[in-house]
């Protein structure tokens, strides 16, 4: 056995790692998360339907080529825990690790074919400088490993940063999002397919805000995808 890998099992045995779930002792093989905690993913498979929930939430408003969430999204469950590791313990691996994940899983189904570029959704260059990182951008980064699918932070910007969305109203919501986006380089997008990448969807009026700002670009499609959804 290699000096390294001695040493990183003395260090195991004193301070193993846990998972980010149910807080159990992690043994080889595993990362992030036990198996037993993932085999309890709350998988929605949306990527297997053309018509969801998750592009229910955008009829009538803006169009959407396909759409999917990978998780299901309930207080106190698996998906909230994830979620809250990434964002507020500035767990940034899990969160380009789960996009990896995710993309693995949905590779087969074609999911992911005929899109040009990812598009997480930005954040305001306040909060990000605060956080540390983009939590949508670490899972698109995850897909874009996996997928080859390049990953475009430059263009589309956010303008100002927004208040929280937690407890408010659906119109209160869009209202908080209305022309909160801005595509810089409009032409870039012209005739590509975008996936606008996100952690979880809610009401959708992120994601719609995000898509108005891309789809005054000449003949571009818009897809969505959510870590999870709520």
């Amino acid at each position: 056995m290699k000096p390294n890998s001695l040493l990183s099992n003395f260090i195991s045995l004193f301070y193993p790692k846990l998972c980010v779930i149910c807080g159990d002792p992690l043994v080889a093989g595993e990362s992030y998360f036990c198996l037993a905690c993932f085999l309890k993913l709350p998988k929605t498979n949306y990527h297997l339907s053309p018509h969801n929930r998750a592009t229910d939430r955008f009829a009538g408003k803006i169009p959407v080529a396909k759409g999917a969430s990978w998780l299901y999204y309930d207080k106190g469950g698996i998906s909230q825990k994830l979620i809250a590791e990434i964002k507020y313990r500035n767990n940034r691996n899990l969160g380009e690790w789960m996009g990896a994940l995710m993309a693995k899983d949905w590779l087969a189904s074609g999911f992911f074919h005929g899109i040009d570029c990812l598009v997480p959704v930005p954040l305001h260059p306040s909060k990000e400088k605060k956080r540390g990182f983009n939590q949508s951008e670490m899972i698109a980064l995850g897909i874009s490993q996996i997928t080859g699918i390049r990953i475009n932070t430059e263009n589309v910007i956010r303008k100002k940063a927004s208040e929280t969305q937690t407890k408010k109203s659906l119109f209160e919501r869009w209202k908080n999002t209305k022309d909160l986006f801005e595509a810089k380089d409009i032409d870039f997008f012209d005739n590509k397919h975008v996936l606008i990448v996100d952690d979880v969807l809610t009401t959708g009026s992120t994601l719609e805000a995000v898509a108005q700002s891309i789809l005054k670009a000449k003949d571009v499609k818009i897809s969505i995808l959510s870590l999870a959804i709520a």
